[in-house]
């Protein structure tokens, strides 16, 4: 039976077949038979980025790998695993990711191949983690990259259009404790003046706003501390105040859902993602849209969204306002630039969110903004190829692994066309 829409409901999955293979050896024959096939993950994914008119193969099914190498600071997963499935074996060996994203649900492999990031001024993508990766490419043999290989940098985010990964070497560090604390009511101006040093305030931190009357309604600061010298949290931050309890992004919706809050002290693993494994964060019915430009230019990108803010709100749900740190992955949204991502996440009218997003997209045009692959937006290949300095060698790397276009799909030949 083929999988039938994204975990959005936005996108309608054209696939004949799903695959659950149990084994690599069964992966590599139904690639090598496939005429067009495509890696679906977890289906968090707002674009077409997975879909394929071909045949569907989930790595959910393979052997659940994690190898943890405290030596070398390393663990290697299996690709289908969810980022929640494996933070408990590497805390338990006394290390840590260094980021993690909102969703502790979403797999490694598809958070890592669309750019899917985390937050923090210091803190890379989780793509910055991989150091290695194994994939079945399109004549179903087994390929090892790694870091420093020459088509690294371009197999890390690569939007499935390279093969199948089976396996990711991640790096660790040393394991760390962090409270979270979430500040209410920001002043407007306080924020757009101080934004650069709101975001660089903690080891994470996420604004979210609706783009109404108040500029800021939440900020979720999430600091590394240590449990036994820890004094408590401030109860005011740039003029906002602490929240008297537990809160969710989205108004309306139960902060129970969400990782501890009010400076409780605790592993980072229970910290850096908003939401708890063992909860479904919403109901999925939704759209969202995220767009990154130079963090040197984030008040200005603010500005301009706040102009037009009354062009797109009334669609919107809630916004996110995070950091990302610079890396060196061809597609990745930041690369080559410390970035500020600007998250929209829209209520689930397609027609009113695609003309919001094009409003957004309009505002923020003059900053170079790129697009989150795994969401929804509509920049055309040339507008691509400018964005981003690495396109035609990743359309190249594309060519040379997969001549035969076994993994290409309507959005790789609307986006990357031959």
């Amino acid at each position: 039976m083929p999988a039938e829409s994204n975990w959005g409901g936005n996108v309608a999955f054209t696939a004949r077949r799903l695959h659950r293979p149990e084994s690599v050896a069964r992966l590599q024959e139904i690639v090598a038979r496939s005429g067009r096939v495509r890696a679906l993950g977890t289906r968090h994914s707002f674009s077409t980025v997975a879909d394929t008119d071909g045949e569907h193969v989930s790595t959910s099914r393979l052997p659940a790998v994690i190898d943890i190498d405290p030596a070398a600071r390393t663990a290697t997963v299996g690709s289908g695993l969810r980022f929640g499935e494996i933070v408990h074996a590497i805390d338990d060996a006394g290390l840590a990711l260094h980021n993690l994203g909102s969703l502790p649900h979403i797999s490694v492999a598809g958070a890592c191949a669309t750019g899917t990031h985390g937050s923090g001024t210091a803190n890379r993508s989780l793509a910055g983690a991989v150091r290695a990766l194994t994939m079945v490419t399109a004549d179903g043999e087994c390929v090892e990259i790694r870091r420093g290989d020459p088509d690294f940098d371009g197999s890390v985010v690569a939007l499935g259009a390279l093969g199948v990964v089976t396996r990711l070497t991640l790096d660790l560090v040393p394991a760390f404790t962090m409270r979270q604390t979430v500040y209410e009511d920001m002043p407007g101006e306080g924020f757009r003046e101080n934004l650069d040093a709101v975001m660089a305030g903690a080891y994470s931190v996420s604004a979210f706003t609706r783009w109404r009357d108040r500029a800021v309604d939440q900020v979720w600061v999430k600091e590394r501390v240590d449990a036994d010298t820890a004094e408590p949290a401030p109860g005011t931050w740039f003029g906002a105040i602490a929240a008297d309890g537990p809160r969710h992004p989205i108004p309306g919706m139960p902060g129970t859902h969400c990782t501890p809050q009010q400076g409780a002290v605790g592993p980072w693993h229970e910290r850096l993602p908003h939401f708890r494994l063992e909860f479904t964060p919403s109901s999925g019915e939704e759209i969202q849209s995220e767009f990154f430009v130079d963090r040197r230019d984030a008040a200005a990108a603010f500005d301009a969204l706040w102009r037009v803010r009354e062009r797109f709100s009334s669609v919107l749900l809630i916004s996110e306002i995070r950091a990302v740190a610079a890396d060196s992955l061809w597609l990745s949204p930041a690369y080559g630039r410390d970035s500020i991502a600007f998250h929209f996440t829209w209520s689930p009218d397609a027609e009113a969110v695609a003309r919001a997003v094009r409003v957004v997209e309009e505002a923020l045009a003059p900053f170079a903004a790129r697009p989150h692959w795994g969401k929804l937006f509509t920049p055309s290949p040339g507008t691509l190829r400018e964005l981003y300095p690495r396109y035609d060698d990743f359309r190249r790397l594309a060519a040379r692994l997969d001549p035969s276009g076994t993994f290409r799909n309507a959005f790789m030949r609307e986006h990357f066309p031959d």
